[in-house]
């Protein structure tokens, strides 16, 4: 289970005196504490945990962006060096052509043919694609397809 992995790779941080790993792993271990206590916690599993990483890895991506626009490379790489930690416990993300391929597939099963049918294709896409690539883009690709 992945909780089980970020616990253990707590340890392999502390004992390599890895810093940025080791906050990166606490701060996930954090969030699925959290999650694990909250109201119905008990379905915590790794798609639950899946999850968590992936709003950890775009928080990460876009306080980095607000951090370069304010002229602070340093934070900003702070950032990002923590979002490649929490990147390394999900799936490969899908290149461009392939989510383009997929979205195709999608669209042509659901026949919408225009952006009024957006909603219908994004609620299908993000389920099949949960985990594979990041609701952003996706939301872009079916925008860019469909307009």
């Amino acid at each position: 289970m992945l909780f089980d992995q970020i616990s253990n790779d707590i340890k392999q941080a502390m004992l390599a005196k890895d810093k940025v790993a080791l906050n990166a792993l606490r701060n996930v271990k954090k969030e699925f504490l959290e999650a694990k206590t909250a109201k119905g916690g008990e379905d915590f599993d790794d798609v639950a945990a899946q999850k968590i990483l992936q709003k950890m890895v775009k928080k990460g991506k876009d306080t980095a962006a607000i951090f370069i626009a304010q002229g602070r490379q340093d934070l900003a790489d702070e950032e990002l060096a923590q979002v490649a930690v929490f990147e390394k416990y999900l799936p490969e993300q899908m290149s461009n052509e392939e989510l383009e391929s997929v979205l195709k597939e999608i669209i042509a099963q659901i026949g919408a043919s225009s952006a009024q049918d957006m909603g219908k294709v994004m609620a299908v896409a993000t389920k099949q694609l949960a985990g594979k690539a990041e609701g952003r883009a996706i939301s872009n690709k079916v925008k860019e397809l469909l307009g």
